[in-house]
C-alpha cells in the first residue's frame, strides 16, 4: 500500500540526482537511459529479494548464517582470549551488558569471514557468483566487462581488493571508468565487515542480516549511476572485456586461508585504531564546543550540529521529522566518522525511541565505505595499484566521496518508497 511517507522518500530520490548533476562535469550529458536502468535493477532486485518467497527464505536465512558464523567465531575468541572473549567467568557477574567487548566480540568476526571470503573465491564459489553479478550490470546498465567485473567484485571485496581483481585493465580504463570504480567503492561494504554490521544491529532491527546484504548489492548500481551522472563516459571510451580466468588467485586452500586471514588482520587493525582516533577527537572537539555559551538551552556539540546539518537529507529519505534530527547526526556520524561508529551507534539506540521503518531505511544509508577516512585508503590504495594516475585519483576522490555518500542515500530512499508490507512491517 502505498503511504505519504513512500511519496516522501521520492523527494530523496530526487535530491540525491539534483546533487550529482549539479557536481557533473557535463550537465548537459544526464544519462537518462542509464537513470532508468539502475533504478530499474534497483526495484527490481529488491522485488526478487524481498518479494519472491523462495528468494526471500535465502535472504533471510542470512540472519541463521550470520548467528551460526557468530557461535563458531566465539569458539575460537574464546579459546585464545578466556573469559574476556565471552568464556566463562571467574567472577560472580552483576552487570551482563559490560561483558560484551567490542574488539573480541565483533572484530574477530571480521577475521574469520576475511578468510572463509578467500577460501570461497579459491574455491571459485565466489567467483562465480561475482561473474553472475557482473553479467546483470554489463547487460543492464550498458557496462565494459572489466567495469562491470570490478562493480560486482566490491559487492562482496573491499574497495582496495575489487580493483586486484581488473589488475591488467586499470591502466586501459577511461576517467569516467576509473571515477566509477572509486565511488562504487565507497557506496558499498565489505563481506568481511557486512556480516559485523548485521551483528550489531541483530537485537533492534529485525532481519538485519537480510537488509545488510541487500543494501550493499543494490547500492551498487545507485554508485554507478551516480557516478556517470557526475563524470559522464565519453563516445568511444570503455568496454574492455575482462577475462576471468586470470583473476585474483591463491596457490591452494591453506594459502587462501592464510592471506585472508592476514588480510583481515589488517583490517582489524584499522578498524581499531580509527575507533579509538575519531572517538577521543570527537569527545576533545566536545570539550572545546563546551567553551562556547549554550545554544537553545543546551551545551553545543559535535552531535547536535552533525543532527541539524543532516535531519533535512534524513527526513528526505522517509525519516518522520520527529527522528529526524537523530537520524541526521547518524549520516553525519557516517559521513565524518566512520560507517563503523554509525552502526554501533543505531544499534544502540533502544527499541522505544526510534521506529522499525528509520532504523531500516538508516540501514541502507549507512552501509556503504563513503567517510572521510576512506579518503585517505582509496587514495593510498588505488596509488599504489596505478601510481602512474595518483594525480588523477587525488583530483576525483572527493567527488567520488559525495557521490558514494549519496548513492546510499538513494538506495535508503529508493527503499522507503516501497510498501512496508514487503518488508514484513
Amino acid at each position: 500500500m502505498f503511504r505519504p511517507e513512500n511519496a516522501q522518500s521520492l523527494v530523496g530520490l530526487a535530491l540525491t540526482l539534483a546533487i550529482c548533476w549539479a557536481l557533473s562535469e557535463d550537465r548537459r550529458r544526464f544519462p537518462w537511459k542509464l537513470a532508468l536502468g539502475a533504478l530499474a535493477v534497483q526495484v527490481g532486485l529488491v522485488l526478487l529479494l524481498f518479494g519472491l518467497p523462495s528468494a526471500r527464505l535465502v535472504v533471510e536465512g542470512a540472519n541463521g548464517v550470520v548467528d551460526s558464523l557468530a557461535a563458531s567465531t566465539a569458539q575460537g575468541t574464546q579459546f585464545v582470549f578466556g573469559y574476556m572473549g565471552g568464556g566463562q567467568q571467574p567472577y560472580a557477574v552483576t552487570n551482563s551488558g559490560a561483558l560484551f567487548v567490542f574488539a573480541f566480540q565483533v572484530l574477530p568476526l571480521i577475521l574469520v569471514i576475511s578468510a572463509l571470503s578467500a577460501l570461497l573465491w579459491h574455491w571459485h564459489i565466489l567467483k562465480w557468483i561475482t561473474r553472475g553479478f557482473g553479467f546483470v550490470f554489463q547487460r543492464t546498465m550498458g557496462l565494459g566487462g572489466a567495469s562491470a567485473l570490478a562493480v560486482a567484485a566490491n559487492i562482496f571485496l573491499g574497495m582496495i581488493e575489487s580493483p586486484i581483481v581488473i589488475r591488467a585493465y586499470l591502466d586501459k580504463l577511461s576517467r569516467s571508468e576509473l571515477f566509477l570504480m572509486m565511488v562504487v567503492g565507497l557506496a558499498t561494504v565489505a563481506g568481511s565487515t557486512m556480516v559485523a554490521y548485521a551483528l550489531l544491529l541483530k537485537a533492534t532491527l529485525p532481519g538485519a542480516a537480510a537488509h545488510v546484504l541487500v543494501a550493499s548489492i543494490v547500492s551498487a548500481p545507485a554508485g554507478v549511476l551516480l557516478a556517470r551522472i557526475v563524470v559522464p563516459e565519453k563516445a568511444g571510451q570503455g568496454g574492455y572485456y575482462a577475462d576471468y580466468t586470470s583473476l585474483l588467485k591463491y596457490d591452494s586452500s591453506i594459502d587462501a586461508i592464510s592471506k585472508g586471514t592476514m588480510d583481515g588482520l589488517s583490517v582489524v587493525l584499522n578498524i581499531s585504531a580509527i575507533l579509538i582516533v575519531f572517538v577521543s577527537l570527537v569527545a576533545i572537539g566536545n570539550s572545546l564546543l563546551g567553551l562556547f555559551p549554550d545554544v537553545m538551552g543546551a551545551p553545543l556539540t559535535f552531535e547536535r550540529m552533525l543532527a541539524v546539518i543532516f535531519a533535512p537529507l534524513a527526513w528526505s529519505l522517509g525519516v518522520h521529522w520527529d527522528e529526524a534530527f537523530k537520524a541526521g547526526y547518524l549520516l553525519g556520524v557516517k559521513l565524518m566518522l566512520t560507517e563503523f561508529i554509525a552502526f554501533i551507534q543505531l544499534g544502540a539506540v533502544p527499541l522505544g525511541e526510534m521506529s522499525e521503518r528509520t532504523r531500516m531505511i538508516l540501514t541502507y544509508a549507512l552501509c556503504g565505505f563513503a567517510n572521510v577516512g576512506s579518503v585517505g585508503i582509496t587514495v593510498t590504495g588505488m596509488g599504489t595499484l596505478m601510481p602512474q594516475r595518483r594525480g588523477e585519483i587525488i583530483g576525483l576522490v572527493w567527488k567520488a566521496l559525495v557521490a558514494g555518500f549519496l548513492a546510499t542515500c538513494m538506495t535508503a530512499a529508493v527503499v522507503g518508497a516501497m510498501p512496508r508490507e514487503l518488508f514484513g512491517q
